[in-house]
């Protein structure tokens, strides 16, 4: 039987909010509230997978990694810049506004305001 992941769950202090944020700068499709209540925002990442964000108390950042292809990558930074949204390439420093990865030939973190801190690679560099 092959394994795959079928959700996680993203802690926010604004589940709503933190999955809009994600699913804006990623360009994904943001999901009709699930669950009890309606207590997860879910963000449809691919085929397989959810992230459904769940308001926590006293959110604890989580990291989460996306691998895409170059013009994602393009359109991922392009957002980022347009909404002012600090961004870097080292997971201590997310906000020096660079893209050189130590294991991409282009990355970048970012963190939304629950703390989690998001990282994108690219394996390689767009043709622009």
């Amino acid at each position: 039987m092959t394994v795959t992941l079928n959700h996680t769950i993203v802690p926010a202090a604004d589940n709503r909010e933190a999955a809009r944020f994600l699913a804006s700068v990623l360009g994904l499709e943001l999901l009709a509230p699930a669950g009890p209540d309606g207590r997860f925002a879910p963000v449809r990442v691919n085929d397989t997978l959810t992230l459904d964000f769940l308001t926590v108390p006293h959110p604890e950042g989580h990291h989460l990694a996306f691998d895409v292809d170059p013009a994602t990558f393009d359109r991922v930074l392009g957002r980022l810049r347009e909404t002012r949204t600090p961004y870097g390439s080292d997971p201590g420093h997310p906000d020096n506004g660079r893209t050189d990865h130590r294991f991409a030939a282009r990355g970048l973190y970012f963190r939304d305001r629950s703390g989690n801190l998001y990282e994108v690679m690219s394996p390689e560099r767009s043709g622009n």
